[in-house]
């Protein structure tokens, strides 16, 4: 039993194809995935696009949110729309919402704004947050922003939340668990470089991490380069397991109780 639980299943890579990886996911003992709701962002008619696979499917739940890259783009009639989906019962999260100064596709100021105000949206609907955050190269600017902003706006709503695709370090996986998040590790793992993020998924308890896909992106090896679809969150999971002493379905049992016991979700048969 494996559950992805980040993946952007709605864009043109899965046109061709969707039902296809989603049989593939069930066929690699994945029994639930969360589709996230960014879409093309902001007046694109596509903010919708989790809500309408997640009615679809049984086990595929869905989010709602604006990403920080499309940030600038956002409008009071996308926020109405944002508030209107949000009360969709297949709706379990707002997300992903946050801070990149990776690429700053939207100015940080613009991004800072929509975050804290997509936080309040959250919080009147009583729905945990889906948090990205990326800062520039060699940097800890968006970490210090994005902590500081949970802190004064989120924290006291007793809500929590997901760091998804964590990169930061042990330091910024401390501080998000005291702040009540989970913390969700995604194929990247797996990747030469990444010493930083399995030393964070080796301190981590289990029942506060997700493993995830964020397909179609970072496809975990032996799949890099290729891509991704939740199926492969299985080598994630191993990854894991190697980490800790335990099998991939072991990671994989204890991630899917804690996914469906944070969200308060029906259990699956197993």
């Amino acid at each position: 039993m494996y559950t992805d639980s980040h993946a952007h299943l709605d864009g043109k890579r899965f046109d061709a194809d969707r039902a296809e990886v989603l049989a593939r996911a069930n066929a690699a003992g994945v029994t639930t995935i969360l589709a996230i709701g960014n879409g093309d962002g902001p007046g694109t008619g596509t903010l919708d696009c989790a809500v309408k696979l997640a009615q679809q499917h049984e086990r595929v739940y869905a989010t709602v949110g604006i990403h920080p890259h499309e940030a600038s783009l956002a409008k009071r009639e996308d926020f109405d729309e944002l508030e209107r989906l949000a009360h969709d019962p297949k709706v379990i999260a707002w997300g992903e919402i946050g801070l990149d100064y990776f690429y700053d596709h939207s100015p940080r100021d613009a991004q800072q704004c929509v975050f804290v105000q997509q936080m309040e949206m959250a919080r009147s609907v009583k729905l945990p947050i889906i948090i990205h955050c990326r800062p520039s190269d060699h940097s800890e600017n968006a970490w210090e922003d994005l902590l500081r902003l949970v802190r004064e706006s989120w924290a006291s709503s007793g809500l929590g939340g997901v760091l998804h695709c964590f990169t930061g370090t042990v330091e910024h996986a401390r501080a998000a668990l005291d702040l009540g998040f989970v913390i969700s590790f995604a194929g990247n793992i797996t990747y030469p470089k990444a010493r930083n993020i399995r030393d964070a998924a080796s301190m981590v308890p289990l029942d506060r991490m997700f493993v995830e896909t964020d397909c179609p992106y970072l496809a975990p090896v032996p799949h890099r380069g290729q891509r991704n679809e939740p199926a492969y969150v299985v080598e994630t999971a191993r990854r894991i397991g190697k980490l800790r002493g335990a099998s991939a379905e072991e990671i994989g049992r204890q991630t899917s109780l804690t996914f469906g016991s944070f969200f308060g979700l029906p259990k699956t048969a197993s």
